[in-house]
């Protein structure tokens, strides 16, 4: 194997701009004098998670999300290779991977749904401590997913924080995405941001 292109532009972007924007929304929820930044970076990572729902149906081939349906045993299968020392390589999203970006997404989402509904003052008193339970879950997450990124790095000897910067993998040459393949996503993610900001 040698490095191939596996990651396209727009799928970069957008993994980077939901780092931000949670990143941003975590950062400024308390006090109350930041709560508009706070709802702005919130309506921001919504736009972002939904360009990657559209994008996992109409984006590159390892974007899409049929590229990432692995079943609980091919996870525990991918854990014990890498207890092992000897994980499966895959060009794209390995299994435990795939998990954690469902996760991400569905934890988002909600997080940030019921951010709007708590901002807006529409969803009774309880809906600022299930928002505020989503985040931090949503949190440990993340954490958990950079914990991974980190042990698979090690494991397959492969800088994956820079694959998703760069969008090179190691991979066989039939596994390679066209140069600038994707970059049509960028519209798609300009246009869910620019409805977000119109909402916020």
């Amino acid at each position: 194997m040698h490095k191939v292109r596996i990651w396209d532009p727009s799928t970069r972007l957008g993994h980077w701009l939901l780092v931000a924007s949670f990143a941003v929304a975590w950062l400024t929820a308390e006090p109350e004098s930041w709560r508009l930044v706070h709802a702005r970076a919130g309506y921001a990572m919504l736009a972002v998670i939904a360009f990657r729902v559209i994008w996992g149906f109409a984006g590159t081939r390892h974007a899409r999300f049929t590229a990432f349906v692995y079943s609980p045993r091919a996870v525990v299968a991918y854990a014990a290779g890498l207890i092992r020392g000897s994980p499966r390589h895959y060009a794209g999203h390995n299994p435990a991977g795939s998990w954690s970006i469902y996760l991400l997404l569905g934890l988002g989402a909600a997080s940030c749904l019921t951010g709007v509904l708590d901002y807006e003052s529409w969803g009774g008193e309880r809906i600022g401590d299930v928002h505020n339970a989503l985040s931090i879950a949503m949190l440990a997450v993340a954490a958990l997913h950079v914990a991974g990124v980190g042990v698979s790095s090690v494991a397959h000897r492969e800088n994956l924080i820079a694959a998703m910067v760069t969008g090179m993998k190691r991979g066989a040459t039939a596994e390679s995405i066209a140069r600038g393949e994707g970059r049509s996503g960028a519209i798609v993610l300009a246009v869910c941001v620019a409805l977000a900001m119109l909402l916020a």
